[in-house]
């Protein structure tokens, strides 16, 4: 069988572009299940959002869809939208109904391997995952719905961050029928990603794998590809080649449609060389792009999340309904972040924006660096290596990197550093410094690894600008001779008085370094150049908010005044800033029954981001019960408001929706079989059987074949499970469980708290109300903490717990008692005592700072998941609470 990129001619020719060709396109594709199911998503003020889950069987493959629609007979443009990798289509939903609300059909799926979709996992390749793309796009062309440009040719956009952004770009190189492409922190090269340089990106690599499932969900060749390389640590040609055939720039010349490329700037899985290679490939065709350099990215920070499906959906406005009055935005924008607002404790971020994408080398600033030739050391099986950016640890650290804040570690003996004078003014650096330096080996190749340090006036501490470094192998033929380096593509600003410092570092924990110890010398041969891109504007700072407020103020007062009479029979309007928060409550007070001054919960304010499990924690009396059935809807709140993803919440209000809870305690006939219950239970709501999602409801609870025995026989904890099983019908979006442990015991309470974070980890979001406090600290990421009514304090749990000298360190592998006695005698160390699972380890520090510790710890091979302070939840809720109702 020809494969498109064999004869990417044929692939073209082969879309169908007559009513014929088209009829048997659809015709691939048999559809599993009937008419598939369709579900009315609420919505307060917007149209009403349809969603139809229906399987559809491409090439042999069951591909698990849905299809996003409003009412109405006017024919609009479609988008499809991707996930990311190791995701699945649930993880979009968001985004296709607010996208489908604006105007759009919308088409989500889970790719080959990922959710309910068959097949193998074949890293998006053409004669596969991009084929299944043009699949869904004949399907469009097929609804009575979707606005056609010709027979079988659909006005459509596609969009996806990741594994989903580089679909986006590949359909749009093999299926001429995509009209805009929005992409998000992707590749453009995978082999380019992975193997920079020629360098394996293990780490990164080795979560790939695992993410997918094992290497048995891969295509054979994959799983081969990758095992061949992790082997010997060093990518061959057969290897490279895999992998570039199956990426965008295979197609480079291609890519002709308007495209948006949204890339990160703390991401060491797909940097912004990356976002820069498709920029100027796609920009050579002709095709309108624009560049957004948004704030996180793969290893953590800010997605701006709202920000950019905002920006996704203005561009697609543009170039899909054709409207010329919609903003596209500047040619490029980077998200410039700096200090904490004291009024919120937000980090502060602005835009810096231009007319014109400035690439990775615009407005070069020379600076010089001082050093000699240095010898150093690569040490036998590259241990201990220095530490930069490390996945599941280095997300907090890249984004703590860009406040001044981070772990970066380069030992003694095994690398070169060459420092500048100090600045005598500031400098913004944004683009990717380079320099050049002779390198030599004593044997093979010299494999390096380049970053540029911002060192404090004093010397004392340098930061490592979004924890990124650049890897390099030197070959014997280019040793000897002057070479350029391109370092780490930043947006950084130097303050004057600091020093710059290029290291050249021998090892690196992320990648794969020669086993076998060698000698290297390296010497400057040239300045550091660095890109300024002084083209940018700088969004101004936000003016005061007296300066607005004040006015504003007055307005509201005398519209409350007006309209008071109207005010309990007007639904406030939707808040189109929240559609993404899935709660937000704001002053909040509820007094008791008969009582005028006397409250159960007082001026009550937190929020909820996606993807939380939040601690609802208080003593008896605190208002914690009271609080959950107001935001339920069973009782109204005398004063403040309730909003669940934008919309209020009163009695009744559809939003409710997309809430499951488990307050009270639920009710189960005990003659029947706990399936038999839920499924009662869901019949009795009224909504289709096909919207229950109750097989992914009983995966999460895993009751196993206890669900075909009679309740009756069930002990507390299957009841419990069971119970917390029919809250997640449907998969609320936000589900709520008030003391799902009581009655429980431990076995049972580990099981509870494995369920609520298995259910968090798809996207959603839980809020659990508990008075055990270890198992809340041990399941919950953050918390709110509420004494007499009122909220104590509010925020990420590590953050309330965090202080003294306490440090939790996780690991991805058990740690034996003989692994903690070496680390409890290290020097500065007071002991080290294994947790309960033996998977983490508490460690008192008595002189060693944390740095020290994570340099230890890796020369002791231990395989980290986590760092971070760790004091015990009871002794900071003790603390708070003792200290009034504030």
């Amino acid at each position: 069988m020809e494969t498109p990129t064999a004869r990417p001619s044929r692939w073209r020719r082969l879309l169908p572009r007559s009513r014929g060709r088209w009829a048997a396109g659809i015709a691939a594709l048999a559809v599993l299940a009937g008419a598939g199911t369709w579900t009315a998503v609420a919505d307060d003020s917007a149209p009403a959002v349809h969603r139809q889950d229906r399987m559809m069987r491409v090439d042999g493959v069951s591909l698990d869809t849905s299809y996003f629609t409003t009412g109405g007979s006017g024919r609009r443009p479609a988008v499809l939208i991707g996930h990311g990798f190791g995701g699945s289509k649930e993880e979009t939903r968001a985004q296709a109904e607010r996208l489908a609300a604006d105007g759009y059909a919308v088409l989500t799926w889970s790719a080959r391997g990922f959710g309910k979709s068959g097949g193998e996992i074949g890293l998006n390749a053409p004669d596969r995952e991009v084929r299944d793309v043009s699949r869904l796009i004949d399907w469009l062309a097929g609804r009575p719905e979707v606005l056609l440009d010709g027979a079988g040719d659909p006005r459509v956009g596609v969009t996806g961050a990741s594994y989903g952004g580089a679909v986006s770009l590949l359909a749009a190189g093999y299926d001429r029928r995509v009209d805009a492409i929005a992409p998000a922190i992707t590749y453009w090269n995978l082999a380019d990603a992975l193997f920079p340089d020629g360098v394996f990106k293990k780490l990164w690599a080795g979560i790939f794998v695992t993410t997918g499932g094992g290497c048995e969900k891969f295509e054979k060749q994959l799983c081969a590809m990758y095992q061949r390389v992790a082997v010997t640590g060093k990518p061959d040609a057969a290897a490279r080649d895999l992998l570039t055939a199956r990426s965008p720039s295979a197609v480079a010349d291609r890519i002709k449609v308007p495209t948006l490329i949204v890339q990160g700037q703390t991401d060491s899985l797909f940097p912004l060389g990356q976002a820069d290679a498709m920029a100027r490939a796609v920009r050579a065709n002709g095709a309108p792009v624009a560049v957004d350099w948004i704030a996180g990215g793969h290893d953590g920070g800010d997605p701006e999340t709202d920000r950019v499906q905002r920006r996704v959906g203005a561009w697609f406005d543009r170039y899909l309904k054709k409207d010329g009055s919609a903003s596209t935005g500047p040619a490029f924008r980077v998200t410039r972040t700096g200090g904490i607002d004291s009024t919120d404790g937000a980090v502060r971020t602005r835009g810096a924006s231009g007319d014109t994408y400035p690439g990775l080398g615009s407005g070069p600033h020379a600076v010089e660096l001082r050093g000699r030739t240095q010898r150093f050391d690569n040490p036998a099986g590259a241990s201990p290596p220095a530490i930069s950016a490390v996945p599941g640890l280095g997300g907090g650290i890249a984004q703590l990197s860009t406040l001044g804040v981070g772990l970066s570690l380069d030992f003694p003996g095994q690398y070169a550093r060459f420092d500048s004078a100090p600045l005598t003014a500031s400098l913004r650096v944004t683009g990717a410094p380079a320099v050049r330096v002779t390198v030599t080996a004593e044997k093979g190749d010299a494999v390096l690894f380049g970053k540029v340090y911002d060192v404090s006036p004093d010397g004392k501490q340098q930061q490592l600008p979004a924890q990124l470094v650049a890897p390099y192998r030197i070959t014997p033929a280019q040793q000897g001779k002057p070479v350029e380096l391109t370092l780490p593509a930043v947006d950084h600003a130097f303050d004057a008085g600091h020093r710059l410092r290029l290291v050249l570092s021998a090892t690196d924990l992320g990648y794969a370094s020669p086993a076998a110890p060698v000698a290297y010398t390296a010497s400057l041969d040239g300045p550091l150049t660095l890109p300024t891109a002084p083209g940018l504007t700088t969004a101004p700072a936000a003016l005061p908010w007296w300066t607005w407020g004040l006015p504003a103020i007055a307005i509201v007062v005398a519209a409350v005044l007006l309209l008071t009479a109207r005010r309990r029979t007007t639904a406030p309007a939707p808040d189109p800033a929240l559609a993404e928060v899935p709660l937000r409550i704001t002053g909040l007070s509820k007094k008791y029954a008969g009582a005028t001054d006397r409250y159960a919960v007082r001026d009550l304010s937190f929020r909820v981001e996606k993807g939380q499990v939040l601690g609802l924690l208080g003593p008896n009396g605190a208002g914690k019960t009271t609080t959950l059935r107001m935001l339920m809807g069973l009782i109204t709140p005398d004063e403040g408001e309730i909003r669940v993803f934008g919309r209020a919440v009163r009695p009744g209000a559809p939003v409710l929706s997309r809430v499951g809870s488990f307050v009270e305690g639920a009710g189960f006939l005990p003659h029947l079989s706990g399936r038999a219950n839920l499924e009662l239970y869901w019949k009795a709501t009224g909504r289709p059987a096909g919207d229950a999602h109750m097989e992914e409801a009983l995966e999460i609870a895993g009751l196993g074949d206890a669900l075909a025995r009679a309740v009756r026989t069930y002990s507390q904890g299957m009841r419990q499970r069971l119970a917390i099983a029919q809250a997640m019908l449907g998969l609320p979006d936000l589900l709520i469980l008030d003391e799902p442990t009581n009655g429980l015991d431990p076995p049972q309470i580990r099981e509870m708290r494995d369920v609520m974070i298995r259910y968090a980890a798809g996207g959603r979001t839980v809020i659990v109300s508990s008075h055990l406090l270890s198992e809340v600290e041990q399941s919950c990421t953050h918390l709110v903490v509420m004494d007499r009514g009122r909220l104590v304090q509010a925020g990420p749990v590590a953050e309330i717990t965090g202080s003294g000298d306490m440090v939790l360190v996780t690991s991805a592998q058990e740690i034996g008692e003989p692994l903690a006695g070496k680390i409890a005698a290290l020097p500065g160390i007071g002991s080290a005592v294994r947790t309960d699972d033996a998977h983490g380890l508490l460690v008192r520090l008595d002189g060693a700072t944390t740095p020290q510790l994570v340099g230890e710890l890796v020369r002791l091979d231990v395989p980290l998941t986590g760092v971070g302070p760790h004091r015990r939840l009871e002794d900071a809720f003790l603390t708070l609470i003792s200290g009034g109702s504030a």
